[in-house]
């Protein structure tokens, strides 16, 4: 039976073959590519490494060319240096022979001048001894007549302060002055309240004498009447601030001599009040410092006062300066400030004390030593005072800014008036039916003011201490060494006096003008029943007069500033300065009379 092949199973078996060893020729392939890569990564590694290799010899190689170029420059350098010191020491051997010279030279020279002086003293020894004593005894004597020079000049000067405060006190413890400033650009701007009314830049208010100010009024169809005003001291245009200050100066010798003072601009914004109470910031073109002539009143007090200070025993007086300002009334303390230096809650409190006077609650004080500090000070807060622009000025101030310097005296008049009120202490114990009075209050009688201490009223303290425990009428203290005596200056720089339609403002800003009306119409109150000399005065009606209370009333020094417009367009205002000042001269102060009560004595 023939044997049947099947060819087509022959081939599919030899191309299963043939596929598998394809399969198994690919699979040798790629393992053959993946030996290769692994060689090729092998081989890049060992170019790398040789590569590194080769570039640290080459940098060692570097390194070793660059320290023996090193040591081969150092060893030139010190074989240099070497020659120079050689130089040096032979410099320094040829000066030490010099010096050696000159040193036995100069022993034998002092020597022989040694032997001159020695016989030069004796001789005047002998020919000078009765001359030498002669002069001994005339430095003697002129020492004793110095000294009696001085006991006359402290005398003499006991008897100015006396003299001065007697002055003061005759012309009126309430001085008015009137400053008139110059027409300025703003005075011909027409005001939109005035319709069609003429131009209301015409001079109607002027100076025609050192005390007497006329104001024309003019009204339409009417005659023009004048009216004229007397104070004490008016200042035109043209006077300076030096001339306003020289009739201020003498107040600052009572301040030192026991006295409250105080001295307040009154005026209308845009018066003038600022540039007189603080001086304008008018730079010089040349030095770009400020003018001299341009510093107001509050920095010449204080250089005043500190010369004055300067004339007294050394360390006697010590002055502190704080700031504040009446704002919507209330008194704000603008150097109030937390632990970190930064603006803490400046508002305060003003109370009553026991003795009558006015205190501000945590007010802040900074101790002072010359005026730039003083100055200094007060910059760096006016930036803190309440300022809004309106219709009469561009920057006009909101509120009262009341700057005080409180000086603490333990000069040596001080102590003997504490020795005075201990003897007066032991004489009232032994007889208590005896009427006692107390210096600072100034409380004694007519009779009693007539007697020998009439000289320690006018060196006596009539300002309240700054704690409640240092109380303006304090007993006779046991100690003498830590008796004080502290007065104050105060110097106020007024917000301006306008109405609302004068100065244009609206919303928040009328209840600024309805408070600063209110306490200046509170202050003119104030003043108006000192005058009347009525039982009760209104000071607690207004944050400004509670606080002012010691400066106005009592024996307190007050210097009022009025500074007057000269325009018709603000004549309603200037005459209501003018009639301010004229109630304020009506004041006729009287010394505080000895109460009832019994004093008590600790």
């Amino acid at each position: 039976m023939p044997l049947f092949i099947n060819r087509d199973q022959i081939f599919a078996h030899q191309v299963h073959l043939l596929e598998h060893k394809l399969r198994s020729k690919e699979e040798r392939i790629l393992e053959l590519e993946t030996e290769n890569a692994i060689l090729h990564l092998r081989l890049a590694e060992c170019l790398g490494k040789l590569r590194r290799d080769h570039e640290e010899e080459t940098k060692a190689l570097k390194h070793h060319l660059h320290q023996r170029n090193a040591q081969k420059i150092t060893r030139s350098a010190l074989v240099k240096l070497l020659s120079e010191v050689q130089a040096v020491k032979q410099d320094l051997s040829e000066l030490f022979a010099v010096y050696l010279s000159f040193s036995t030279e100069l022993e034998e020279q002092s020597k022989q001048l040694l032997e001159k002086l020695q016989q030069a003293s004796g001789s005047l020894k002998s020919h000078c001894g009765d001359k030498v004593q002669d002069l001994q005894a005339g430095v003697a004597a002129l020492e004793r007549s110095l000294e009696e020079e001085r006991e006359r000049c402290r005398a003499e000067r006991q008897r100015r302060k006396e003299l001065h405060n007697t002055l003061v006190e005759l012309r009126g413890n309430i001085r008015v002055h009137c400053r008139v400033r110059p027409v300025l650009l703003f005075d011909h701007v027409q005001s939109p309240t005035s319709g069609s009314r003429p131009a209301s830049s015409e001079e109607v208010v002027s100076t025609i004498s050192d005390d007497t100010v006329m104001v024309n009024c003019i009204k339409t169809g009417m005659p023009v009447q004048n009216k004229m005003f007397e104070f004490e001291r008016v200042h035109g245009p043209e006077d300076s601030q030096d001339a306003v200050f020289e009739e201020v100066k003498p107040l600052l010798t009572s301040l030192l001599d026991g006295y409250n003072v105080c001295i307040m601009a009154y005026g209308q914004t845009g018066s003038g009040k600022t540039h007189t109470m603080m001086g304008s910031q008018l730079l010089d073109e040349h030095s770009g410092t400020q003018q001299e002539t341009q510093q107001g009143i509050i920095p010449k007090a204080a250089a005043e006062l500190f010369r004055l200070i300067s004339e007294m025993p050394a360390e006697s007086h010590t002055v502190e300066v704080s700031v504040m300002e009446v704002y919507n009334n209330e008194v704000l303390d603008l150097l109030a400030r937390d632990a970190q230096g930064n603006t803490a809650d400046q508002r305060r409190d003003v109370i009553t004390t026991s003795a009558g006077t006015s205190q501000v609650t945590a007010l802040t004080y900074e101790p002072v030593r010359n005026a730039s500090e003083v100055m200094q000070i007060i910059s760096s807060v006016l930036k803190l005072r309440a300022h809004c622009p309106t219709l009469v000025h561009p920057d006009s101030s909101r509120s009262h800014l009341i700057v005080t310097l409180t000086i603490s005296s333990k000069s040596p008049n001080a102590l003997a008036l504490a020795r005075r009120l201990q003897s007066a202490k032991k004489d009232m114990q032994h007889s208590p039916q005896k009427e006692w009075w107390s210096p600072r209050c100034r409380r004694a009688n007519p009779t009693a003011r007539k007697s020998s201490d009439d000289h320690l009223f006018a060196s006596t303290a009539s300002s309240p201490c700054r704690s409640p425990s240092h109380s303006p009428c304090p007993s006779p203290r046991p100690s003498i060494s830590q008796a004080l005596f502290r007065t104050k200056l105060q110097l106020v720089d007024l917000a301006g006096s306008e109405s609302v339609g004068m100065s244009g403002v609206s919303g928040a800003a009328l209840w600024e003008v309805s408070c600063i009306n209110r306490s200046l119409s509170a202050l003119s109150d104030v003043l108006g029943a000192l005058a009347e000399q009525r039982p009760h005065v209104p000071y607690r009606n207004s944050k400004l007069t509670h606080l002012l209370h010691d400066a106005i009333g009592g024996d307190a020094k007050l210097l009022v500033m009025l500074c007057v417009s000269p325009t018709q367009r603000f004549i309603t205002e200037s005459l209501q300065s003018l009639g301010f000042g004229t109630r304020a001269r009506q004041v006729q102060k009287e010394l505080p009379r000895r109460k009832n009560n019994t004093l008590k004595v600790k």
